[in-house]
């Protein structure tokens, strides 16, 4: 049994995407003790901006034709996506920035699509495969709140795991992450604190249900 997981913080130390996920990774751990766990930073450990547009660019391009900065964005395309093919459960950790997608997870997205065997309109090679993301905001974007639909990270995610990927996907959430360094949402600490415990409490229970499903 084997499980890839792929964090998009920026940060190690104090990063809330991360310590969710290891509550997920523990579970699994339970369940699975002794099994392989592949890792990819690419918000510490970036893939570079420009691998995408290269791998892109060789779809009409006969591979014998192919420049050298071609082969190489090819080939890390084709070793990004053996990673997900080979685990057996995923767990991604994605903290939302800027409102919108984080460009460290787009371009690794942007570059597995490359692959032929991930392009949309392709059958999924991970239809079924058991998946969790945890997504992490800093402030409040649910119904009633100043910012609400400003989230334009987790329904494109969505949209990428559930829809083009087939991924059996479970997710962890959590908001309000900054109330205690930023003084202006002071306020609100006793409720982040509270939706930072519910969500532990989540990621406890799909981290048992990843394992769960690797064990059986």
């Amino acid at each position: 049994m084997s499980l890839f997981r792929l964090d998009a913080s920026i940060r190690v130390e104090g990063s809330h995407s991360r310590e969710l996920a290891d509550v997920v990774e523990q579970e699994w751990r339970s369940a699975n003790p002794g099994a392989d766990v592949v890792r990819r930073h690419v918000g510490t450990e970036p893939i570079p901006s420009t691998a995408w547009g290269a791998a892109a660019s060789t779809r009409f391009i006969p591979a014998d034709q192919h420049s050298p900065e071609q082969r190489e964005a090819v080939a890390l395309a084709a070793e990004l996506t053996d990673e997900l093919i080979h685990a057996d459960a995923l767990l991604f950790a994605v903290p939302l920035y800027n409102f919108g997608v984080s460009q460290h997870f787009k371009t690794w997205v942007d570059l597995v699509i490359t692959d032929p065997r991930m392009a949309a309109g392709t059958d999924p090679v991970l239809k079924g495969k058991p998946a969790v993301l945890v997504v992490v905001r800093g402030g409040a974007y649910g119904a009633g709140t100043p910012r609400e639909g400003w989230d334009h990270s987790t329904a494109w995610i969505r949209r990428i795991f559930e829809d083009v990927w087939a991924l059996d996907l479970k997710i962890v959430e959590v908001e309000f992450t900054l109330a205690d360094v930023n003084p202006a949402m002071a306020e609100f600490r006793d409720l982040a604190r509270q939706l930072r415990a519910e969500a532990e409490q989540v990621a406890r229970e799909h981290g048992r249900s990843l394992g769960g499903q690797q064990a059986a």
